[in-house]
């Protein structure tokens, strides 16, 4: 199983927002401290919107925040908002089925299994667990160098 870039773009964004405990933080700052897209990281803040893991504020001095505390959001509830799909054979998906073994073979009983034990694993771990090393983090991410922000604005 391969995550796509949009779960873990979404899985980093929910990680700032989780080290920013709880101000609003514009799409803009996101996008220039991992020097990724704005434009991706609008579509994925809105899918986190949608699905009630953080909340959008409008307006000038608006942003985005966790809807609730990191401690409350599991990696789980994150890939289940963020991916389509956790299909991982066509038997999985009756209605595309077009496998002739499927009534007798057995791997899709151990490839369910592993999928169920995934996401109690994934379950199990909230997004204050993968923060713990905020410190090391912080360094990486905060704060704002006051240089490497303006050279951003004159773009």
């Amino acid at each position: 199983m391969k995550l796509t870039q949009y779960s873990d773009l979404g899985l980093r964004l929910l990680m700032y927002l989780a080290l920013r405990r709880g101000e609003l933080v514009t799409i803009q700052e996101v996008s220039e401290r991992f020097a990724i897209s704005k434009n991706h990281l609008v579509k994925i803040s809105h899918q986190l919107t949608k699905s009630g893991l953080i909340e959008s504020i409008q307006g000038r001095n608006g942003g985005i925040r966790l809807a609730r505390p990191p401690q409350d959001i599991n990696v789980e509830q994150v890939l289940r908002a963020t991916e389509d799909n956790f299909d991982l054979v066509e038997c999985f998906a009756p209605s595309h089925n077009q496998c002739v073994i499927s009534g007798a073979c057995k791997l899709t009983l151990v490839l369910d299994e592993a999928r169920t034990a995934f996401f109690d694993v994934l379950n199990k771990v909230s997004l204050a667990d993968l923060v713990t090393n905020g410190k090391m983090l912080e360094k990486t991410l905060l704060p704002f160098p006051k240089m490497g922000r303006a050279v951003s604005e004159s773009k």
